[in-house]
């Protein structure tokens, strides 16, 4: 959004403001709506020459060019020594505020963040599978998986995709939530990626993903010398990879892929072709899944053995309603269809909030869309309310997002690490991923009110202002429990700073960021040498697996699982609890 101020009747002055968007992003906002350009009238009244105070009499006698007339020589010195006496002790202040050292709580070195978005962009590079690209940025990884579907049955085309961690699996449900995800960061910031030279990378990111998923396939392996138990070079693999086929309700798997395409859809807006290919496909598969909103002949892919396999040993999803709402809702900003947003916002209350549980409230990640599909259907109500009959469902996601933020800016109902690091999910590990997308969502906020020019906003638990929200989402305060909520500046922590290195190990989350990351990822590929034209069987692998000593490969970018609720952190290979990435976590 361009906003311009008016320092004259016909004088402008462009002012980038938040984030820009492009014609198609723009489906978003509202079509033709007065809040996608605002012009500020600004302009100073002009003043009199003249005032009417001129008439009145001075006791003194001043000229046209206001020299100044002593009346009395005694007060002029005594106003004088005291002015001398005044700025002679600002000056005083000043010096010893720039000389002495400061005291900076929580805060080290400003971090180079555009580097360590190119570097979290790579971690994808490095998890391609399929027919590697020669200009790749990453040299320690070639062509794989490109029997990929000949064990299914039909056989069929599943090369491609990506690998979902340091395990050589591939799951098409968190890779359709990255490229949800992935695909929401440039439709919001589209500009800022295109400023730092990252656009046509992300979006290469994306299309591969999404070409994936238009195969709507779900790849991962059983028995024997498979992913799980042989650690070996992708590259290297020749054990055969059976495909997990869903023949019976995957409800959730369908609204993944669907928010996923439709996302996808707007990032590719100048490819009409491209863009349409990926519409059609995701509204044949609303189709087919949202046909009997009772539940009958609905379900969670993992509850299906045939469709769920490995899979529900490491993506177990819990339910299926939040992402049908969550498709439905990126599917209406994609076509502009109001029966996918009927869909959307019914279903939302009815069905999908009703079943989430409380250990699940707040979050945003692989398993639950409720939060951050409050905040996207937030972003439709401020920005291109389409008006009846959709004013009571968004209006009850507006209220939602209010009740989520003051959540994370109050202590009432999520703790903190003794560094700082917001607990969203105490009991479930990778915290790291939770205080991102937290942040995420906080950050999106403070940009629509910013763009409202609203200064706060009233929920249950007392008032946040725009700049707490703010620092929150930047610097993640720490709030008291008062009844108007209110920032601890002691106790502001980063959550990238956090895991850029600003916490009590001293330790980048990032590996390749800064002096001092983990070297013992979880991961195959980064862990045995890239020697081309050797090959290391699955035997021959584990060597490298039970190794001390660092890997041979910086998987520059991966964001590992990261400390436990101590700020405490292993770098040790053996243990992924600590040190394996996931394509999920990092998008």
């Amino acid at each position: 959004i361009i906003m311009h101020y008016m320092a004259g009747r016909n004088q402008h002055e462009p002012v980038r403001f938040v984030h820009t968007i492009s014609s198609e992003e723009g489906r978003l906002l509202a079509s033709g709506s007065q809040r996608n350009s605002i012009d500020l009238d600004l302009h100073i009244v002009p003043q009199s020459k003249t005032s009417r105070y001129d008439s009145i009499p001075s006791p003194f006698s001043i000229s046209y060019e206001y020299e100044l007339v002593v009346a009395d020589r005694k007060h002029f010195k005594r106003f004088f020594y005291a002015s001398f006496s005044t700025v002679l002790v600002i000056i005083t202040l000043v010096l010893l505020l720039h000389i002495l050292p400061h005291k900076h709580r929580h805060h080290g070195p400003s971090k180079n963040l555009t580097l360590a978005l190119n570097q979290a962009l790579m971690f994808f590079d490095a998890q391609k599978s399929g027919n590697y690209p020669s200009n790749s940025p990453v040299t320690f990884r070639g062509s794989s998986g490109l029997q990929d579907g000949n064990w299914s049955n039909p056989p069929a085309d599943l090369v491609g995709g990506f690998y979902d961690s340091g395990k050589n699996i591939k799951f098409t449900f968190p890779t359709a939530y990255s490229i949800t995800l992935l695909s929401w960061t440039v439709i919001e910031y589209h500009d800022k990626y295109a400023d730092i030279g990252e656009l046509d990378h992300i979006k290469d990111i994306i299309q591969w993903g999404s070409d994936y998923l238009l195969k709507v396939g779900g790849n991962h392996t059983k028995g024997g010398y498979n992913d799980i138990n042989c650690w070996q070079r992708p590259e290297d693999m020749s054990y055969p990879r059976p495909v997990s086929a869903c023949d019976g309700p995957a409800s959730d798997l369908a609204g993944e892929i669907i928010a996923a395409l439709s996302a996808a859809s707007l990032v590719f807006s100048e490819d009409t072709v491209y863009r349409r290919q990926l519409i059609l496909t995701a509204e044949n598969l609303f189709g087919l899944v949202s046909k009997n909103n009772s539940g009958t002949g609905q379900g969670t892919y993992s509850s299906v053995d045939s469709c769920g396999g490995e899979a529900r040993m490491f993506y177990n999803s819990s339910s299926y309603r939040d992402e049908l709402v969550w498709g439905g809702t990126w599917l209406f900003f994609a076509t502009g269809n109001e029966s996918y947003l009927e869909y959307a916002t019914g279903y939302f209350s009815v069905a999908a909030a009703a079943e989430e549980p409380w250990s699940e409230k707040g979050l945003f990640y692989w398993n639950n869309k409720l939060t951050a599909n409050a905040v996207l259907q937030t972003r439709l109500r401020f920005f291109g309310d389409p008006g009846y009959p959709f004013e009571e469902g968004l209006g009850s996601s507006s209220n939602r997002t209010d009740q989520l933020m003051c959540s994370y800016l109050s202590h009432e109902t999520f703790n903190r690490t003794p560094g700082g690091l917001i607990l969203l999910r105490p009991d479930y590990g990778e915290h790291l991923q939770f205080a991102a997308t937290a942040s995420f969502l906080s950050k999106l906020y403070s940009d629509y009110l910013k763009l409202l020019r609203r200064s706060g906003v009233t929920c249950s638990s007392g008032y946040f202002s725009l700049e707490m929200l703010h620092k929150f989402s930047m610097s993640q305060a720490s709030i008291d429990n008062s009844s108007t909520i209110s920032i601890k500046a002691e106790c502001l922590i980063s959550p990238i700073n956090y895991i850029l290195g600003d916490n009590p190990m001293k330790l980048s989350y990032m590996v390749g960021f800064g002096d001092k990351y983990p070297t013992q990822v979880h991961h195959r590929a980064a862990s045995i040498p890239w020697d081309r034209g050797t090959h290391y069987s699955c035997p021959e692998g584990e060597r490298w697996l039970y190794s001390k000593q660092p890997n041979p490969n910086i998987l520059y970018g991966a964001m590992v699982s990261g400390p436990d609720t101590f700020d405490n952190f292993l770098d040790e290979r053996e243990q992924p609890w600590f040190t394996e990435p996931t394509i999920a976590s990092n998008a």
